[in-house]
């Protein structure tokens, strides 16, 4: 059974994809038409971006999501073409490409904090007004397992993406009484332009890469389930399910309870 044939199916919704060009977003648009979603297409990739728009019969909308205004044009955008937004995947996102040392690069960290961590609170900011228009809707961030654990080797990429989890965590229960759930996908080394430059390392390794349609699944089942102030962690072998967060200590909270 699809998501368009269950209870939560999507026909009739709206949805927009950021980052819809390639990788996760293309594969989340794709699964989303097939699931009876209306889909605008949103990147700075006009050709891929067309491309996607043009196999799922929906539209695509240059947008640089580090940009306030563009996200407030993107909601007009898919306003205008179907009359409101149900759903937003807020998935656009770069690689890092520098440190905090020598390696420092304030360009490369301004774009890799505006698309990954900005990218989610601007389009989040812009949604919200179409999605309680419509009485509520889902909106669903791509963080990563950079989210939920030490990265060493990209402690800017694990900084944004750890924003990204802790605006899942916290918008989850402040959203609920507009009826918009906030949820999160943080997967393992997913098949996206992202791990381009780690794709040598993967193979010697033998690490395998998940598949951009396993990610739009577990898109597609936090968008038709009821969760909210989830991340969902995604890796091979595993079945994807919420992470289960440790309550922190409180004041006179034994630790570890």
């Amino acid at each position: 059974m699809t998501a368009a044939d269950s209870p939560g199916g999507l026909r009739g919704k709206v949805a927009i994809v950021t980052g819809g060009a390639s990788g996760l977003g293309r594969a989340t648009a794709l699964a989303l038409a097939e699931a009876g979603a209306r889909v605008v297409v949103a990147d700075l990739d006009a050709q891929g971006g067309r491309e996607v728009a043009e196999m799922i019969d929906g539209h695509f909308r240059a947008c640089d999501v580090s940009d306030l205004d563009a996200n407030r044009a993107l909601v007009d955008f898919a306003q205008e073409q179907y009359g409101g937004v149900d759903i937003a995947f807020l998935n656009a996102g770069v690689a890092t490409g520098c440190g905090v040392g020598d390696d420092f690069d304030l360009a490369r960290y301004r774009r890799a904090m505006g698309a990954n961590l900005d990218g989610v609170v601007f389009g989040t900011h812009a949604m919200l007004p179409a999605l309680r228009a419509r009485g509520g809707g889902s909106i669903v961030a791509t963080a990563s397992l950079a989210g939920l654990a030490a990265v060493p080797l990209d402690p800017l990429y694990a900084a944004n993406k750890h924003a990204v989890v802790g605006l899942a965590r916290s918008l989850g229960p402040a959203l609920a009484p507009d009826n918009v759930r906030f949820n999160a996908v943080c997967p393992g080394f997913a098949e996206s332009r992202i791990i381009d430059h780690l794709r040598g390392l993967l193979s010697e390794q033998g690490l395998p890469v998940i598949p951009a349609e396993l990610v739009a699944d577990t898109v597609l089942r936090i968008v038709t389930g009821d969760g909210t102030g989830e991340c969902w962690f995604i890796q091979p072998g595993r079945d994807p399910e919420p992470f289960r967060f440790r309550n922190v200590p409180g004041p006179g909270k034994p630790v570890g309870v």
